[in-house]
């Protein structure tokens, strides 16, 4: 059995689910979930997560992402997507001037080029409204429950029902080329983003409605593109040439790198094997700079208040034992009487 995690390039007509039965079946293993759904003609990176880094798949999820997405300007479709039913269209010749509200194209005069800047510079300050903290409201086809129910089963049968907005953040939404009806972008956001929406949003805004052509994702966390394998390539790596399939697995403490380290001592081996408490004394520190008897501090980029159950100014660490296998992760007790001591935090014991 591995344990790890493996980056997989989604290809188009594969759900999400379809990716995790059919890796199943190349690495002859149960124990693999994924990270996050991506729509069946999507692709791009892919997480999954196998044997006992399973445990770890909600926190890769909740990473921030990154796509590029292709949108299409004057047409608007159930899905949101150019996979729908049509339910509104313009003629292409008429989304410039839609975009520059009727005014520049009827000035003979005006050279091309300066209409397709004032184009360009019309989509970028809309899409710039967009950057920051916004409410979403769900797609009807879509995963999300209501009252119990998937959002996209009640759509297959013609009901639409009212969603709640969601709370999501896009941190950056770059305007990388336009060449009308089509525009593409690049969106760095939160978990729980749906880019049809945002195209479709984006879209209303410009005044021509929009769907999404097409959508990459290029980035999930630390898992980034140029790491992603497809299933045919891994397939023929595991029957093959294996020696070239492990090295693709990261370990499951990869993606915890840039928390403290600590080995803990040969006498607490036994309890770390059973998840008990550890003191100061029982661990040492593999870096001078985390060990919390010389002034605790770490310049880490991982953000362990996302992480469930830690609170503010608590602190998580990685322990290992003495010849360096990875047992878990270890939490700061709080209180006075925790004072020195971690407790168990996520176990991912070695497994033979």
């Amino acid at each position: 059995m591995h344990h790890g995690m493996l980056t997989v390039y989604k290809e188009a007509g594969y759900t999400s689910s379809d990716a995790v039965a059919r890796l199943r079946g190349i690495l002859r293993m149960r124990k693999i979930g994924h990270t996050g759904t991506l729509d069946p003609d999507a692709v791009g990176v892919l997480p999954m997560c196998l044997g006992n880094a399973t445990r770890i798949c909600e926190l890769i999820a909740d990473r921030e992402k990154e796509y590029v997405a292709v949108m299409r300007l004057g047409v608007q479709t159930d899905t949101q997507d150019m996979s729908g039913e049509i339910l509104r269209e313009i003629p292409e010749e008429d989304i410039p001037a839609i975009l520059l509200h009727n005014g520049c194209l009827q000035e003979a005069e005006e050279e091309k080029i300066e209409i397709i800047q004032k184009i360009q510079s019309r989509i970028r300050e809309a899409a710039a409204a967009f950057v920051g903290e916004i409410d979403q409201i769900p797609p009807m086809y879509s995963a999300v429950k209501v009252n119990g129910k998937r959002l996209y089963d009640m759509a297959r049968k013609g009901i639409t029902v009212e969603r709640k907005p969601r709370r999501i953040t896009i941190y950056a939404l770059e305007i990388e080329k336009v060449e009308l009806p089509l525009v593409t972008m690049r969106i760095r956001c939160s978990k729980g983003t749906y880019i049809r929406t945002l195209c479709e949003d984006l879209g209303n805004a410009l005044g021509t409605g929009a769907a999404m052509q097409s959508l990459i994702r290029t980035r999930v966390g630390q898992f980034t593109l140029d790491q992603a394998r497809t299933l045919d390539e891994l397939e023929h790596l595991a029957k093959t040439k294996p020696e070239e399939l492990l090295p693709l697995i990261r370990p499951v403490d990869s993606f915890f790198a840039d928390i403290p380290a600590a080995a803990c001592t040969p006498d607490a081996l036994r309890l770390l094997k059973n998840g008990n408490v550890l003191t100061l004394q029982q661990l040492h520190f593999l870096s001078a700079e985390e060990d919390p008897q010389r002034e605790y501090r770490t310049v880490d980029t991982f953000d362990t208040s996302s992480l469930p159950g830690i609170d503010p100014g608590e602190k998580v660490i990685r322990i290992y034992d003495a010849d360096g296998f990875f047992y878990g992760l270890y939490r700061t007790r709080s209180g006075a009487k925790g004072r020195g001591l971690y407790s168990a935090y996520k176990m991912f014991l070695p497994e033979k």
